[in-house]
């Protein structure tokens, strides 16, 4: 199965209502993703650096997750400040670095870091079962919400499929390289892959089927609503308030 690593926990945030985690996480996101003021977007990183304190993770996973998007800012960070157009700050010959292009680099390293921290936080202390059913609550339609919960469960299964199909070409002797029996196998091997998923499928909708599946899952947990629940709420709220007041400002 795939790992979750932040689902488990005690923390503040782990015992919030999946349902808020999700509606704060979409609230704030959209804020940042439309807001363009310095001051607005340092904010939301210093909210994004709270909500992970609060659940209480480990920093060398969330470093981790965060190094992955620091590959693309990178080559933002080459490109947009001598290919936007702007005041120029420095100039070694035919390239030209711009006060704009530097602003707006600043500006998306912002808010990719504050969105990813912020749904690190809030949607991925969640198992996705709950996800599932949390989003099946908020009214996301349930052929999506099926979508998600059989694709997560069998990612897994598809990746051991194509692994016993690797070992099957390479006992046969199969060494790749750049050639016409090369990419023969590799189609040959996408394409059986493609026909074993497609058995497993029919396979498990009919395990489905015996047992009772009607369209709809009926989830096991049972969302409640604890204490700390209205306290998140005004908590996101006046995060929001303060986000939007700093942007119209």
């Amino acid at each position: 199965m795939i790992e979750e690593p932040f689902a488990k926990g005690d923390s503040f945030i782990h015992n919030i209502d999946p349902r808020l985690r999700i509606a704060a996480a979409a609230m704030l996101s959209i804020a940042v993703a439309l807001s363009s003021g310095f001051a607005t977007l340092l904010s939301a990183l210093a909210i994004a650096a709270l909500a992970l304190v609060a659940a209480n993770l480990d920093w060398r996973r969330v470093c981790g997750r965060l190094l992955v998007v620091a590959g693309f800012l990178i080559l933002l960070w080459l490109i947009l400040p001598i290919t936007h157009r702007g005041y120029p700050l420095y100039s070694l010959g035919p390239v030209t670095v711009t006060r704009e292009g530097i602003m707006l680099a600043t500006q998306i390293t912002l808010k990719s870091f504050s969105i990813l921290a912020l749904l690190i936080a809030l949607v991925a202390t969640m198992p996705v079962a709950a996800l599932g059913n949390a989003l099946g609550s908020l009214g996301v339609p349930g052929k999506l919400n099926q979508l998600l919960l059989v694709s997560y469960r069998y990612i897994f299964v598809i990746e051991q499929e194509y692994q016993r199909l690797v070992r099957a070409a390479k006992i046969r002797g199969f060494q790749p390289g750049t050639n016409l029996h090369t990419y023969r196998t590799y189609a040959y091997l996408a394409g059986m892959l493609f026909v074993r998923a497609s058995m497993r499928a029919q396979r498990v909708y009919q395990a489905m089927l015996c047992r009772g599946f009607h369209g709809r899952y009926i989830p096991l947990q049972t969302f409640k609503t604890g204490k700390q629940n209205p306290v998140f709420a005004v908590l996101t709220l006046s995060a929001l308030v303060s986000m939007l007041y700093l942007e119209w400002t």
